[in-house]
């Protein structure tokens, strides 16, 4: 098997007046054994190609495969060797954590025991609590507990640490890495770019129904070619708007070392090569202008950058 996914040419059309594509001929590539993160704003069609994945919904058009096998021929044999947590997932309130994982267990062939599972996931200690008095990162380890219980090839996780507190996502990104040691595959899809960063071999990001941008964190943000971003303020521009028109932040990316140039609410943010060399440049330049300086911060440039560099918005934007 050369790929646990690949999709060639996907899509899918909604019937309505006019139809709605939500795909639009998306090519997509993962490898087995690597945690792969799929990002894109909403309504970017990312929900949609995702449940065609898991098998929710037939495509209009295209080709997919899923572990070397296709769902309108071997629907069987992937639902044994998938497993699915959804971003919300509903139990019943009055089952055990035990019942519960015992329950989706049987659902396969080679169902592991809940006992084992309770353990990969930190719930052992509330194996006799009902679902309803577990709190919110409880169940949701629980729900990636039952996405484990068959053994899965290839684990499907949609937004599994999402309104989690910080110890409750620490938790769920070791449940994620664990698994990852195992060789198995992992489709994840966040909001968080730090969790996507942290935790993926590759991303792909889609907008408007098709891949624009594919590969590791790593190159990715190598493709902004500048590793740095120097985000600054002036005084004189308003608290919530854009920045004055005498600093259009395309006049800006004739300074040293600067590679693009961006409005960022109140501020300005400037990819740039190197920052001691940019700066300098930037602090004469509004002093030509009568500016003065109110904020200055710089850092390393992240998978944020590179997302609203490609979509002009950032991924928790609605």
């Amino acid at each position: 098997m050369d790929f646990a996914i690949r999709c060639r040419d996907l899509r899918k059309t909604y019937p309505s007046k006019p139809p709605v594509e939500a795909v639009r001929g998306l090519n997509l590539e993962v490898r087995p054994g690597e945690c792969f993160g799929l990002l894109g704003p909403n309504g970017a069609g990312k929900t949609t190609t995702v449940e065609i994945l898991e098998g929710l919904l037939p495509p209009t058009e295209g080709r997919v495969e899923v572990l070397g096998l296709a769902w309108d021929r071997n629907e069987r044999e992937l639902r044994e060797r998938i497993g699915v947590s959804l971003q919300e997932t509903r139990f019943a309130d009055k089952l055990t954590v035990a019942e519960t994982i015992s329950l989706f267990s049987s659902f396969y062939r080679a169902g592991r025991p809940a006992d084992a599972v309770m353990e990969e996931v930190g719930l052992t200690e509330k194996r006799s609590s009902w679902v309803t008095n577990l709190s919110g990162g409880q169940k949701q380890r629980l729900a990636v507990a039952c996405a484990l219980a068959g053994r899965p090839d290839l684990l499907f996780l949609d937004e599994p640490s999402t309104g989690l507190d910080p110890q409750s996502r620490r938790q769920i990104w070791d449940v994620i890495r664990d698994h990852r040691r195992r060789g198995r595959t992992i489709l994840l899809t966040t909001h968080y770019m730090d969790e996507a960063e942290k935790l993926c071999d590759r991303l792909a990001i889609i907008d408007h129904g098709r891949v624009i941008a594919q590969g590791s964190p790593r190159e990715l943000i190598a493709s902004l070619q500048g590793e740095h971003v120097v985000e600054f303020s002036v005084n004189g521009a308003p608290e919530d708007a854009a920045p004055s028109p005498h600093l259009d932040p395309a006049a800006l990316v004739d300074l040293p070392s600067v590679i693009s140039a961006r409005a960022e609410a109140s501020a300005i943010q400037l990819t740039v090569g190197e920052p001691h060399v940019a700066i300098p440049a930037l602090l004469e330049r509004l002093t030509q202008k009568g500016r003065v300086l109110s904020g200055l911060t710089t850092r390393h440039a992240s998978l944020e950058d590179v997302f609203v560099s490609l979509t002009g918005r950032h991924l928790r934007d609605e």
